[in-house]
């Protein structure tokens, strides 16, 4: 033993003292290699009356590779679908034509339950048989139980369990099986991605790279309506929301259409930015508006936002800086026959607020009043920057506050790494405005983007404080003192 290299503290330990007092000395070397994390576990326990007298090979084993594809696959870089054939031996019962449904509801349990394959077969021998074929690991042994037997013998079924070499193909492998059989033993296998329309989009890790175009064609393969496989290699541009890519199989036209809460949108993935894990979000939001209501989007995309809110017969402002999500938002309003109810513009987020949103406000706000049901919302989408953008707000308009309940409600979304990422996305809103949002504000999580990453949206209502410049009293000192006097200089310290 000690020419493997283990210690004798691992002989004197009660686990392995009573494994090994009931064990064969092979059994030990086992139990040790087990023990040690070069075997695992499932090859340890064995027990050779358990299998079948035939010699033993992988496909006789009932254990879990054994509908891997052939081992012969592993570090295939360039797709071959013929190398991921292999046989192996399944158990099977033979059984008169006439009563296969009558032993298929019989015995459901133990008949083969996987997807592309038939459970039922035609017996080469008898033209009035079938071969039903049986679940492998439910019956380890190539025999079956006492209960199974006598529901055969009602059925006057020959209890004998036939050996059924079963061919599997390229085409029987589930995409998760191919990459796990491709890849280097022990690496993480992502078969995931997100669908946008014809598009499969993956992220890869650096150690699937080499394999990327097979594993873009296997999701082509196994996903119906997947015709294009791309995978993100930038992180995304914090100015125009998009990233770049590479196609890694199937055709390269990344136009394609989507569809989200029954609405239809159209648009090119290489250029703006699109998030399907997002839909949900966009549902809640359009919940909480009303028709009448206005929306201003600060960072619209292709409107996802924008167009069901103005189907709520909703007034809407839709911005984005992008000038191909501009070109795309301007495309699904008319594809969505809302682009008479949306007003959209190409600029910088700041520019908007403090344009074409600051005008709506100082025309909406003044008529909006306690009784009315109406309400103002602005919603802010981009989670790496936008909580930098509520410093806007502060004395955004100039006169007197309007009516608590007319204040504007605002929704910005930012992404935290914090331990608690609620009290931290606060903490920065209330730093850019200037003030605390301590009962005036409520957080959402919106989903986890990546280990010890949150995205989450704030909402609250702008204090009235903080949007408001009142009037300067004096309004006969002349401008430049006005002005100064407004933004907190005195006029002492002015003279001085």
């Amino acid at each position: 033993l000690w020419r493997f290299g283990y210690s004798a503290r691992l002989l004197k330990t009660n686990h392995f003292r009573t494994a090994a007092s009931n064990t064969s000395f092979p059994a030990v070397w086992m139990l040790l290699a087990q023990y040690s994390g070069r075997i695992p576990g499932p090859f340890v326990v064995v027990k050779k009356n358990t299998f079948s007298t035939m010699p033993e090979t992988v496909e006789d084993k009932a254990n879990p590779e054994l509908y891997s594809p052939h081992p012969g696959v592993r570090g295939m870089t360039l797709l071959d679908r013929e190398a991921f054939k292999r046989t192996v031996v399944v158990p099977a019962l033979k059984v008169k034509k006439e009563i296969v449904n009558s032993l298929l509801k019989s015995l459901k349990q133990l008949v083969l339950q996987r997807p592309g394959l038939k459970r039922v077969v035609e017996d080469p021998e008898d033209e009035d048989s079938r071969l039903v074929i049986l679940d492998p690991h439910k019956i380890p042994g190539f025999s079956l139980g006492e209960s199974e037997q006598q529901v055969l013998k009602e059925l006057s079924v020959d209890p004998e369990v036939s050996r059924y070499n079963l061919e599997l193909t390229y085409e029987n492998f589930r995409s998760e099986e191919i990459l796990r059989a491709v890849l280097p033993e022990g690496q993480e296998v992502t078969s995931g991605f997100s669908r946008v329309g014809h598009i499969a989009h993956l992220n890869l890790r650096d150690h699937q790279l080499p394999y990327r175009h097979l594993i873009g064609q296997v999701i082509i393969d196994k996903n119906p309506g997947i015709t294009c496989a791309v995978n993100k290699t930038s992180i995304i541009d914090s100015t125009y929301r998009n990233f770049e890519m590479e196609v890694l199989a199937g055709e390269k036209n990344l136009v394609t259409k989507v569809k989200e809460n029954n609405i239809a949108y159209e648009l090119d993935f290489s250029k703006v930015y699109w998030n399907p894990r997002l839909s949900t979000e966009h549902g809640r939001i359009v919940e909480l508006l009303k028709p009448g209501d206005v929306l201003c989007d600060v960072f619209a995309g292709i409107g996802p936002f924008a167009i069901p809110a103005a189907k709520r017969k909703c007034r809407v402002l839709a911005n984005d800086l992008n000038p191909e999500s501009y070109s795309w938002l301007l495309h699904n309003c008319r594809l969505n026959k809302v682009d008479t109810k949306v007003k959209a513009f190409n600029m910088d987020g700041r520019e908007f607020l403090r344009g074409p949103v600051r005008e709506e406000l100082s025309k909406e706000l003044p008529l909006m009043k306690e009784e009315q049901k109406n309400a103002f919302h602005i919603v802010m989408n981009l989670p790496a920057l936008a909580v930098e953008f509520l410093d806007v707000f502060r004395h955004l308009l100039v006169g007197e506050p309007c009516s608590a309940a007319a204040l504007p409600t605002v929704h910005c979304y930012g992404f935290s790494k914090q331990e608690d990422p609620a009290k931290d996305i606060q903490e920065r809103a209330e730093a850019s405005l200037g003030t605390s949002l301590d009962g005036r504000c409520s957080t959402y999580l919106v989903r986890n983007v990546a280990p010890n990453k949150e995205m989450l949206c704030i909402s609250f209502q702008v204090p009235a404080d903080v949007l408001y410049k009142r009037p300067c009293p004096d309004e006969a000192k002349p401008a430049s003192k006005r002005l100064c006097t407004s933004q907190g200089f005195s006029e002492e310290k002015l003279l001085s």
